[in-house]
Order: C-alpha cells, then sequence, then structure tokens
C-alpha cells in the first residue's frame, strides 16, 4: 500500500495522481479468467478487440464524446469503463450495430423484478421500507432500500444471502448486466434522476422491467447512464472523502466495476481522518490498474 504527501487544493481537496499505486496488477478473481478460457480467448485479446471496436468505430466515439460533455467529465473514463468489462466481463461485438440488434431481441419481452413469486413492488411495500419513502433522488432512494435489504433481508429466512440487485433485478440470471456498459438494472434505477435531468430520458420505474432493460441495452441511452455513473463516483468522492478522482481513469474503472462509490469513498475518509500527515489515496483493482496500464493507448483513441 503506497502512502504520499497530498497534493491539496486550498479547500482540502487532494488530486489523486494518474497511474498505478500498485507496481504489479492486483488478481484477477476466478470468475473472469474461467470466462475468458471458456470463450477459448486471452485476456489480450479481448483488450485489442474492444480496443479496435473503439478506433474503427466513428459514430460510437462521437457518441460518448459528445455524452461526456453533458456530463461534464473526461471522454477517457467512459472508454476505461468500457475496455473494462468487455477485457474481463464480455466480449466485445466486432460493431456497434451488434449491440443495437441484441438490445432488440428483449423488446417486447413479458418480465418483471421479483423474487420467489413476490414482486419488487410488493417486497418494497413491507414496512422495513417506509423510511426510504420521500428521499430526494433516485439515488439516495435506492440506496436506502438496498441498506435495508442488508440490514434486515439479506441471508435471512428464505432469502438468500446475496446482493440486492442479483436477489431482485435479474430475471434471467443472477449476476447478468448488459449491453455496452454492462450496467445492472439496480444502477439504471439509482442513476435515473440524473439522466432524466441530463439527458432528457424518461425517469424508469421498477415496474416496467422492460424499460429499464431497454435504457441498460440500447447503446445511445446506455452511455448516458455510464456516464452518469462515472460522474457520480467523482462527486461522491469530492464531497466525502475531499478527493479529487477525475485525473484517474483507473480510480473511475475500478469503482465503476466494484460499485458502491458513496460508501467506498466513507471508508478512505475515516482511513484518512486517522493517518496523520500522510494520504492514504484510494487504489485501483486489476480492472482499474489494467486501464491506467494501457492509458497512452487509450487517449490516442480520441
Amino acid at each position: 500500500m503506497f502512502f504520499a504527501q497530498g497534493q491539496a487544493l486550498a479547500a482540502g481537496l487532494h488530486v489523486v495522481p494518474e497511474g498505478n499505486r500498485f507496481q504489479e496488477q492486483p488478481k484477477i478473481p476466478g470468475a473472469s479468467v474461467r470466462r475468458t478460457k471458456a470463450g477459448k480467448t486471452s485476456f489480450d485479446q479481448k483488450f485489442e478487440k474492444v480496443r479496435d471496436l473503439l478506433a474503427s468505430d466513428t459514430a460510437l466515439m462521437s457518441k460518448i464524446k459528445s455524452t461526456a460533455r453533458a456530463y461534464g467529465i473526461n471522454p477517457i473514463h467512459m472508454i476505461g469503463a468500457i475496455v473494462g468489462e468487455h477485457t474481463y466481463n464480455v466480449d466485445a461485438y466486432d460493431r456497434l450495430q451488434s449491440y443495437y440488434v441484441k438490445a432488440a431481441s428483449y423488446a417486447g419481452n413479458s418480465f418483471r423484478f421479483g423474487y420467489d413469486g413476490e414482486s419488487i413492488s410488493d417486497f418494497l411495500a413491507r414496512p422495513e421500507f417506509a423510511a426510504c419513502e420521500g428521499k430526494k433522488s433516485s439515488y439516495s432512494t435506492w440506496s436506502c432500500r438496498e441498506n435495508v435489504w442488508d440490514r434486515s433481508f439479506k441471508g435471512k429466512g428464505s432469502f438468500p444471502n446475496n446482493r440486492f440487485a442479483a436477489v431482485f433485478f435479474q430475471p434471467f440470471f443472477a449476476g447478468q448486466t448488459f449491453g455496452l456498459g454492462q450496467i445492472s438494472p439496480l444502477t439504471a434505477l439509482m442513476l435515473t434522476d440524473m439522466v432524466s435531468r441530463t439527458s432528457g430520458y424518461e425517469k424508469l420505474d421498477e415496474n416496467d422491467a422492460g424499460a429499464v432493460y431497454k435504457a441498460i441495452m440500447d447503446p445511445d441511452i446506455s452511455l448516458a447512464y455510464m456516464a452518469a455513473s462515472i460522474r457520480h463516483s467523482i462527486d461522491a468522492y469530492k464531497s466525502i472523502a475531499d478527493m479529487d478522482i477525475s485525473k484517474n481513469p483507473g480510480i473511475t474503472a475500478t469503482l465503476y466495476n466494484v460499485g458502491n462509490p458513496d460508501q467506498r469513498a466513507a471508508a478512505l475518509a475515516a482511513r484518512n481522518r486517522g493517518a496523520g500527515d500522510a494520504v492514504q489515496w484510494p487504489e485501483e483493482n486489476y480492472y482499474g490498474w489494467l486501464v491506467n496500464d494501457k492509458i497512452e493507448e487509450l487517449r490516442r483513441l480520441l
């Protein structure tokens, strides 16, 4: 673990340095290794495939840049997230049109969010969730509901010891994310206020699973949710941990991969309160490490 004297702004905001804190790539999870072997490919081949997709698709790159501008972020953060997802989690299609075709294949499908015969709306009507009503934003509302799940339901009674997103928001199979940005339905529901306000897309409703899947699978809409996720992570680390992570795409990619930026920012802030004059920086995982390691190659795409 690396420590350094902080680069601080007048308000006490620490600018996270570029590059990786770890000299060697952190261990890649076994599930990712097994998926890649099963596909008879390698991480290097997958990286090259998604890099080449981005390099050859001028329409996609134009959309990434315009979406990044709308959310006030550098487009390299979106490039990093796409590259990380398609290197470690899924294989890239050869062209953007394939993502549109895949999204269209779900159009009109009748499915809903729920678990063991109980719809998400009935589940959220339970008294344990009453405290989450009246929250000011979709992010705070769904974060509250996720916390209630963890505290009151996860692994208790007949409920599995698994994430809220995996139990109630994966009608096809657990752990599945979709589309260019590999966004989960719960993440989309959390970010729907920001996306509606910034991009003008209609707000999502948990009772309309089809609309949620359209949002995360349609490349145009998915890019907005990707940018919103990165924007939220940057804002959370700035407001909670006094850290500006906007200059380090490996950190934003890590957070895009692992989620829960608010909790992680709070944990980092707590560690720094006891660190004296030394600053403990946020650290990249295996996914973010690749982004920083390949950063010059990725910047050339822009």
